[in-house]
């Protein structure tokens, strides 16, 4: 109990220097009150009261009325009290926090107490008699009221301490984690910290207010207080764990190495099992506190040993037995334990090392108590070292042993933390069977808890990787824990680095959306660096990361706007991510961002024109069932962008150029390309054909040659290509190594309006015969063949055109002919269209390059065989001589050609064969399609889609249903497509269809039709 000095007898004092006492002794409570260690408000709350009391003596002091014995003593007893309200405040602001917050109840119920007496003396006051003013008779009356009805308790906080005392005491074998609580919620309570030298302090400081309590002679007190200790004792931060190691040590020592029996009075005589609960019956003997219950339930009212009347309300503990019986089982527990140590250590077979590991859980699993002398015993290395056997349930066993030890235990995680390569071996049992793998991370789950082994966890080579791993697996228990465990490693910046690494993205997107500028910088960096799969950058982009990346761009510093825009132009690779940046509005950022840079940053424009490059090349992925998105839509940024070419260096060049190459591939083609070539763009793509970088000058020709393919703009190209620019694609074309530069290059010569003036440049610059090379060499595979294939067959039939026989001639000596019919075979769909296309120019040629057949001279008999005409011409025909399709075989491919699925293939086979019936050669040249099988084709383009093939097929067959050999032999088949086109077809259809169907009988000469 609190000593208090009080006051014996004030009566002698005269009455003026009693009340300059009191108020003198209310002044200290008023100053003292807001330093007190505990019960603050409270204290507080009492100085507000007996300040209030000041005003009353003063009064009383002034009107000289103290003169009678009674007056006399009230002023005794409020000195008295006041005094003793004084003494306690000074001690609650200087005693230690636990000592009082230990006896806060006494606290409390003395200022009650006080605050009553105060209010009796008060109420002594002989009001009616005594000259005072109406206020100060109410202020006294009002005041004794206020303060015989205070009340004070202890919070709850406190009571909730309080009570976990006591239990703790009475229950006698509380564990540590108890222990822990306890001392965290009393280090709460009194407001000190956690850290282990404050508390240790303070719990040396209360324990010499036991040496106070016994110089009191207040034995009980110390008693009391020494319990607490003990129970405190059992936390970890009370004591270092060397110390406690060595008084385990010592304890351990003392108590030999043999296992004892239990004694005969440990055994219950109902059970005849050592009891855990005994409790004494009304007659002095000892039972299991549930075996008497029972026997007593069973309807037995006399003892079971000397058969005497039980009382059978009577059942007191027997504290004395039940703690020798704890002291045994503690005695032999230790003894185990230490005993079990060096069978682990020493090379015992794997089911021995097994029974021991079975016997350490069972002992960990009993008691907290156990779990404490087996960290002490150091066990924690030798399961450590298990874990490296090859027997898994040995690494199994050892694990769950260490999860029990390190629960709650900031001891057993340190000593984890101080064995050589520790966490790595505890972290190799990540990648091994599913039940190891849930041990092990549960384990390190619980270790993260611990700063100092969270850091070394996330520094393992390849644990993030594992913790990953484990985090999408299908069982979710372990799963929730890797989850949790990477949410505790996410502290660490370099973590965060290493899950994203891992493909685990939550903790960056979070850093990258709220964390500071450094750290968003960090992982925008580290972003843009990494090696990503495409299901990573969709990932990415479905996280969220687009938002805080372009918020950078727009917003942050020159550092911060580079390391987002490496990040996007990594992210936008992914031809799915960069349409969602284009409909996030990425667009408008980046071109103000690089239209706005100093020459100086060009690294920084670099990376922003390749971002750019890739959304244009994201814009040719848009599905049609898609919501049509828009970039580079303004004619302005169009020109602005474009005009950069020829102020920045190759690297930006580049990217601009195949931005501009990339959207000439979208459905916006047409409105792109007449942008470009009204903005001067074919002279800027001229000069840099001829740029020494070849990668630049190889993406010149590619935007140069989508520019003039069907390119509306004919007079705006023209002024731009001049000889020399003949020659220099030319020259691309026989020097360049890159296939699919020449296979554009080619494009350009397919392309190009068809002028007398550029052929014959290309004539004079020889690109004929370097064109001719690349198609002889056909065989050879490439992943630009087919496109070589096509531009190349569509650059030679520049030199097919009918109104220059000597660039046919040439074209024909070169050997053009037949390999164009061998393509009609093998091309592709556009290879046979332009095949065909030159054939029929060829072959339009042909009638007036036919020689006449000789006339004969002399007798028949003596004479030659007569030379056999042309099928179709009459006269002689060659190949080289007279183009004919029929001698060069062209005839049958052609015609097989019409059976193929491309319309443009069909209608230049069927324009190539329409040649053979033109004019007077209709007769013998339909006899030739006859043969070949190409009737029955011609008739079902009547029924084609294509206007234009239904045109030309009854252009065909009106020609030769004139001759009545060919109409009596597809008349009848070609009638009900013919009757069908007159009643749906279009005008100039209809009529075509009436003329055959008239020329078949069916319709006369004056139908309506015509």
């Amino acid at each position: 109990m609190l000593a208090v000095d009080l006051v014996s007898s004030v009566a002698s004092a005269p009455a003026s220097e009693i009340i300059s006492q009191t108020v003198e002794a209310i002044f200290e409570i008023a100053a003292a009150a807001g330093d007190v260690l505990v019960k603050k408000d409270t204290f507080k709350e009492v100085s507000t009261y007996v300040e209030r009391i000041v005003p009353i003596l003063r009064e009383l002091n002034k009107k000289s009325i103290l003169h009678s014995e009674s007056l006399n003593n009230v002023m005794v007893i409020l000195n008295r009290e006041i005094r003793a309200a004084k003494q306690l405040t000074l001690e609650c602001r200087k005693r230690n926090k636990v000592y009082l917050l230990i006896h806060c109840r006494t606290i409390v119920k003395r200022l009650e107490d006080t605050m009553k007496e105060i209010s009796r003396a008060l109420g002594l006051l002989p009001l009616t008699s005594l000259d005072l003013s109406s206020g100060i008779v109410e202020e006294i009356e009002k005041l004794c009221d206020n303060m015989q009805q205070a009340e004070f308790r202890a919070a709850i906080a406190e009571e909730e301490i309080l009570n976990k005392i006591e239990s703790g005491i009475q229950e006698r074998n509380v564990d540590r984690s108890y222990a822990n609580n306890l001392l965290v919620l009393i280090a709460e309570a009194i407001g000190i910290s956690t850290e282990r030298s404050v508390l240790k302090k303070e719990l040396e400081d209360f324990r010499s207010e036991i040496e106070n309590a016994r110089l009191r002679k207040d034995e009980a007190e110390a008693i009391q207080m020494e319990q607490i200790i003990a129970l405190l004792e059992r936390a970890d931060a009370t004591s270092s764990s060397k110390e406690k190691e060595m008084k385990y040590m010592m304890k351990r020592k003392s108590l030999g190495f043999q296992l004892l029996e239990p004694l005969q009075s440990f055994y219950c005589p109902i059970t005849r099992d050592v009891m855990v609960d005994p409790v004494e019956t009304s007659s002095g003997q000892t039972f299991e506190r549930s075996a008497i219950e029972k026997w007593f339930a069973d309807g037995n009212k006399l003892c079971p040993l000397t058969m005497t009347s039980l009382d059978t309300s009577i059942l007191r503990p027997n504290k004395t037995l039940r703690q020798s019986i704890e002291e045994w089982k503690d005695r032999n527990s230790i003894i185990t334990i230490g005993s079990l140590k060096s069978k682990l250590q020493s090379e015992e077979e794997e089911e021995e090392v097994l029974h021991c590991l079975g016997d350490l859980l069972d002992l960990c699993k009993q008691r907290e108590l156990h779990k404490e002398w087996v960290i002490l015993e150091n066990y924690i290395p030798i399961l450590i070292q298990l874990l490296g056997v090859k027997n898994p349930e040995i690494r199994n066993n050892a694990l769950v042993i260490l999860c029990i030890l390190v629960k709650d235990s900031d001891d057993a995680k340190e000593r984890i933390a101080k064995v050589d390569n520790g966490i790595e071996s505890i972290v190799r049992s990540l990648g091994r069977r599913v039940e190891e793998r849930k041990l092990a991370v549960a384990l390190l789950l619980e270790l993260s808890k611990n700063n100092l082994i969270r850091e070394c966890i996330g520094k393992v080579q390849g644990c993030i990787l594992l913790l990953v791993t484990m985090s999408n697996s299908d069982d979710n228990w372990a799963a929730r824990d890797a989850r949790e465990l990477l949410e505790n490693l996410s502290f660490s910046n370099e973590n965060v680095v290493q899950m994203a690494k891992a493909n685990y993205f939550k903790h960056l997107l979070q850093r990258l959306t709220t964390g500071p500028e450094d750290v968003k910088m960090i992982m925008a960096s580290n972003l843009a660096e990494m090696e990503l799969t495409d299901h990573n950058k969709e990932s990415l982009v479905q996280g969220g990361v687009m938002g805080p990346l372009l918020y950078m761009v727009a917003h942050g510093d020159i550092p911060i706007k580079m390391v987002a825009v490496r990040a996007l132009r990594n992210l936008s690779s992914l031809p799915k991510n960069g349409l969602q940046m284009i409909r996030e509005g990425a667009e408008r950022p980046l071109l103000d961002l690089l239209f706005n840079l100093s020459s100086s940053l060009s690294s920084l424009r670099e990376y922003i024109a390749a971002t750019i490059m890739q959304l244009s090349i994201s814009m040719a992925s848009q599905e049609s069932n898609q919501t049509p998105i828009s970039f580079l839509e303004s004619d302005e940024d169009i020109i602005k962008l474009f005009s950069l070419i020829s102020v920045m260096g190759p690297n930006v060049q580049q990217s601009i150029i195949r931005t501009f190459h990339a959207l000439c591939q979208s459905p916006s083609t047409t409105s792109i390309k007449t942008k470009l070539i009204q903005s001067s763009a074919v002279q800027v793509l001229v000069q840099l054909c001829e740029h020494d970088d070849l990668n630049l000058r190889a993406s010149a020709v590619k935007l140069f040659s989508c520019l003039v393919e069907r390119s509306s703009e004919v007079t705006t190209i023209l002024e731009h290509v001049n000889q020399k620019c003949i020659e220099t694609i030319i020259k691309i074309i026989k020097t360049s190594d890159d296939e699919e530069e020449v296979a554009y290059a080619m494009g350009i010569i397919s392309n190009l309006p068809e002028n007398t003036e550029i052929t014959q440049w290309l004539m004079d610059a020889g690109a004929l015969p370097v064109i001719l090379s690349f198609l002889q060499n056909s065989k050879e595979n490439g992943p630009h063949r087919n496109q070589l294939t096509e531009n190349a067959v569509g650059a030679i039939c520049r030199f097919t055109a009918p109104t220059n026989l000597e660039w046919q001639k040439s074209a024909a000596e070169a050997g053009i002919i037949p390999l164009f019919v061998h393509l009609l075979e093998s091309g592709t769909s556009l290879t046979k269209e332009r095949a065909a296309i030159s054939l029929s120019r060829f072959s339009k040629s042909s009638p007036r390059l036919s020689r006449s057949l000789p006339n004969r001279k002399g007798f028949c008999c003596f004479s030659a065989p007569p030379e056999t005409g042309c099928p179709v011409h009459g006269g002689i025909c060659g190949i080289v001589s007279s183009f004919c399709l029929v001698e060069a075989g062209a005839v049958g491919p052609l015609v097989r050609i019409l059976g193929e699925p491309d319309p443009g293939a069909c209608e230049a086979s069927l324009d190539a064969l329409l040649t053979l019936i033109e004019g007077e050669r209709l007769q013998m040249g339909s006899k030739v399609l006859t043969d070949a099988n190409a009737i029955p084709p011609i008739i079902k383009f009547l029924v084609h889609p294509n206007p234009s093939l239904q045109e030309k097929a009854l252009y065909a067959l009106e020609r030769m249903f004139r001759l009545l050999e060919f109409k009596q032999k597809f008349g009848g088949s070609a009638q009900m497509p013919l009757v069908d086109l007159t009643q749906r077809g279009s005008g100039s259809v209809k009529s075509m269809a009436a003329r055959i169907l008239a020329h078949l009988n069916v319709l006369h000469d004056q139908s309506s039709y015509f």
